[in-house]
């Protein structure tokens, strides 16, 4: 077995790296938040009373993940949220959440809000399958 690389000195390659591991940091003491995910799919008549469309109530149906995550104590200003295809890296002063993603997202369709008297960011990204051109209306 032998791995080719551009330069000598290198000891592995950049596809040996895995996807979301540059934002793994294991010695960050800040605690981890609560954080549900849920599955979101867009129905309408068509879906319900004639099942025209073929979906089904799985995770491999949804349009939408939606994340919430519970930040007490934190201002909207001291939230840093960073989201890549299957990684989403969240950053307060005292809280830190690096989720790998079940499925790869669009980054551009994302939307996120704080909502203060819950204390919660809801994080909505849209899923990007190979394959939905296909399907879509």
């Amino acid at each position: 077995f032998q791995v080719k690389s551009e330069n000598k000195k290198t000891i592995w390659n950049t596809e040996e790296i895995p996807e979301g591991s540059e934002f793994d940091d294991t010695w960050d003491p800040r605690e981890k938040p609560e954080y549900e995910i849920f599955f979101k799919q867009h129905v309408g008549t068509e879906d319900v009373f004639f099942g025209m469309t073929g979906k089904d109530p799985s995770t491999a149906c949804c349009e939408d993940i939606v994340i919430k995550i519970k930040l007490p104590e934190t201002k909207y200003s001291d939230i840093t949220l960073d989201i890549q295809d299957k990684v989403l890296d969240l950053r307060t002063p005292k809280k830190k959440l690096l989720l790998h993603l079940p499925y790869p997202v669009n980054t551009k369709e994302g939307r996120a809000r704080f909502l203060s008297d819950e204390e919660i960011l809801e994080v909505t990204l849209r899923v990007s399958r190979k394959f939905d051109f296909i399907y879509s209306s």
